[in-house]
């Protein structure tokens, strides 16, 4: 074989040789792995044995591996550096994959050979994993339609061909507006900015040829709004942020949304449910709209009254510097800096220089060797880009995991951050160690100067981190139930629940030091940063469930003909604030119409928040935030274990209750008292 993607890979930790691999590559590659799999599917259908586990269930999950290989690297190529090229191949690519896997669904001799078993599952002799594993396939084949027949079938697999086109499309359309707006400053608009700011603007606008822009990245556009003395400035750049996937033209996403929200209720209806919300949460731990719903009420009517409570106080602010208008959402994060100066005497600009990129990393990796015993080391491999870094991550000596950062933000990466793993642990259908990558968009620094965080910089990649001990630590049978394989509403909790070690006093104190003198942050800067957690949490927790809430009523109903209407009426009916937005305004919502991933799940980063705040508070009830033995049984019950047991069992078994929201509450400052 001379094309690399169907080669044994020989190198390190066998790793995608992506300096061997061009774009030319993908497509053959693909053609020919998915032929091979369906050749092996169809030896699994039609093999005349008797079913048993070994040769339907075993073989099933040993299928496809040639596939994973091509698409494991393509896709780490197309979210994190896309080019027309590769976008091309990913809307070739998207429905011949639909199709594929709907095909699979769709083959009534190897679901017989599934249900067979499945009716068979207590005379079979299986253990807990075997167990798990078939239930789990059983369950996916008929979500995905195997169970329907002639022209409900046929639907099924056009629904979802077509559902995956629209996915790519909002995905692509969303980065094309990332990538193609900026607004260039002139020297005399960069007054009042900090010399972070400034550094970070210049190095984006070297990128395009310009002097210093602002681009859509969040961490140029969220401290440019947080600095900007120019208030027109301010509402321009906002406008742009907010209006991803809406300018117009070609890149607009309102009508795809729109086809999205159609075809999950008729693909929910389809399979016998009343709406996709029902279809979607009935396998999380929420299981059911309504209890989605009860926790974000919960916790909206204190969030909302704190934040009106802010708003009133950066109102006066507003007058006070002549404006006498209402006070806008361009406005939010301007002033907020500024109060947070005057309460907490916290200068953004004074506290940056103390978070660098490296000793940040440092630090989430000595938290991960005191809790569990896990080293890092650089190492070099074959990247898929220039920027990507990687450790090799062992205990006493063994290999566990390799792992790679992707941190600063450019124009073929889409925004946000993410956890994903090019290869996921697993001992049957054959044992490998996880190859797990972590990307953020963090602004890239000017040639010889260090990568410098905001503190929710810092958080990202704490939270990011978190997501890949779960890949790391992971240590189950099978590949099916590895790592972040878990319910969408369990998936945040390792993720959030890492964030607490960022706060933890010794970690600052020992890795938070300046980049010009190395002298760790002062002590009284440091108790101002933890004192001001919760400053603007009303702020913080109103447009996130917002967004929340958007997502649930899309989805548990008629899907709306005119989405954007119905995105307004909800946020009416709830009171939103007048200055604040959705933290995801529908036609840049990437969570819920990227993919099925979030979709009616927007929430489970509250859900799972409500178990990180108890999960943390075993740690704190100790009086030691690395005690060896929570930290063992964290490990133990919930990091090691993935799927491989129901979420709510795990959290039982590691904490012996379910929590309430008070914890939350309490965390984010919104408790009454």
């Amino acid at each position: 074989m001379t094309n690399p993607l169907l080669r044994d890979w020989t190198t390190p930790f066998q790793m995608a040789p992506f300096d061997q691999i061009s774009d030319d590559d993908f497509a053959p590659a693909l053609e020919i792995a998915l032929k091979e799999h369906s050749a092996e599917i169809v030896a699994i259908a039609d093999n005349a044995a008797d079913p048993d586990f070994a040769n339907t269930i075993l073989a099933y999950e040993a299928s496809g591996q040639a596939l994973d290989k091509v698409l494991s690297p393509f896709y780490a190529l197309a979210g994190a550096d896309s080019t027309p090229a590769r976008e091309a191949l990913q809307r070739d690519f998207s429905p011949k994959l639909s199709a594929h896997f709907s095909d699979i669904h769709a083959n009534k001799a190897l679901f017989g050979r599934i249900a067979d078993l499945w009716s068979r599952r207590d005379t079979l002799g299986l253990d807990a994993d075997q167990a798990r594993i078939l239930y789990l396939v059983h369950r996916g084949f008929v979500r995905s339609g195997a169970a329907l027949d002639g022209a409900d079938a046929a639907r099924m697999k056009t629904i979802m061909g077509r559902l995956a086109q629209l996915g790519t499309q909002f995905t692509q359309n969303l980065l094309a507006d990332e990538r193609t707006w900026f607004m260039e400053l002139e020297e005399d608009q960069l007054g009042g900015l900090p010399a972070f700011l400034v550094n970070a603007a210049r190095a984006a606008g070297q990128e395009r040829g310009k002097g210093p822009v602002i681009t859509l990245s969040r961490s140029l556009i969220v401290p440019f709004l947080q600095f900007s003395t120019d208030r027109a400035l301010r509402e321009r750049a906002y406008g742009a942020w907010v209006a991803r996937g809406e300018m117009g033209g070609e890149t607009d996403n309102r009508a795809a949304v729109t086809e999205i929200l159609a075809l999950r209720e008729e693909r929910a209806k389809l399979l016998g449910y009343e709406n996709f919300a029902a279809f979607k949460l009935e396998t999380e731990m929420a299981g059911t709209p309504d209890k989605v719903r009860d926790l974000l009420m919960q916790v909206w009517a204190p969030a909302r009254a704190a934040a009106l409570e802010d708003q009133a106080a950066m109102q006066t602010m507003l007058a006070n510097d002549g404006h006498n208008g209402p006070f806008m959402p361009w406005d939010w994060r301007y002033y907020a800096e500024k109060r947070r100066k005057a309460l907490h005497d916290i200068d953004e600009a004074a506290l940056k220089p103390y978070l660098q990129l490296d000793r940040m990393i440092e630090a989430a990796f000595d938290c991960a060797h005191r809790l569990f015993g896990l080293s890092f080391s650089p190492v070099e491999v074959s990247n898929y880009h220039p920027d990507c870094r990687a450790w090799d991550v062992t205990r006493d000596g063994e290999h566990v995991a390799l792992f790679i950062g992707d941190y600063f933000a450019r124009g073929s990466k889409r925004s946000g951050a993410w956890c994903s793993a090019m290869r996921s642990q697993s001992r049957l259908p054959k044992v490998q160690a996880p190859i797990v990558i972590n990307v953020c968009n963090f602004s890239k620094p000017t040639d010889g100067e260090a990568a410098l965080l905001s503190y929710d910089d810092a958080r990202t990649l704490f939270h990011e981190f978190g997501h890949a001990l779960h890949q790391m630590l992971s240590d189950v049978t099978f590949e099916r139930v590895s790592g972040t394989s878990v319910s969408r509403d369990f998936v945040e909790l390792p993720s959030q629940l890492y964030e607490h070690w960022l706060e933890v006093p010794e970690v600052l104190e020992t890795f938070a030091t300046h980049v010009d003198t190395g002298a760790p942050m002062p002590k009284e800067m440091l108790n101002k940063v933890l004192g001001a957690a919760t400053f603007d949490m009303g702020f913080q927790t109103v447009e996130y469930v917002a967004s929340a809430l958007v997502d649930l009523e899309f989805h548990d109903g008629a899907a709306p003909a005119d989405p954007m209407a119905r995105q307004a009426q909800i946020l009416d009916a709830l009171g939103m604030p007048d200055a604040i937005t959705m933290r995801h305004a529908t036609p840049h919502f990437a969570h819920v119409f990227s993919g099925d991933g979030y979709s009616s799940g927007y929430y489970s980063y509250m859900w799972s928040e409500v178990m990180d705040a108890d999960a943390f508070a075993a740690f704190e009830e100790k009086g030691d935030a690395f005690d060896p033995e929570i930290a063992r049984a964290l490990e133990e019950n919930i990091l090691s274990k993935g799927g491989s047991v129901e979420a709510d069992e795990l959290y039982m078994r590691f904490r012996g209750r379910m929590p309430g929201v008070d914890a939350l509450l309490k965390g984010r400052g919104l408790a009454a008292g």
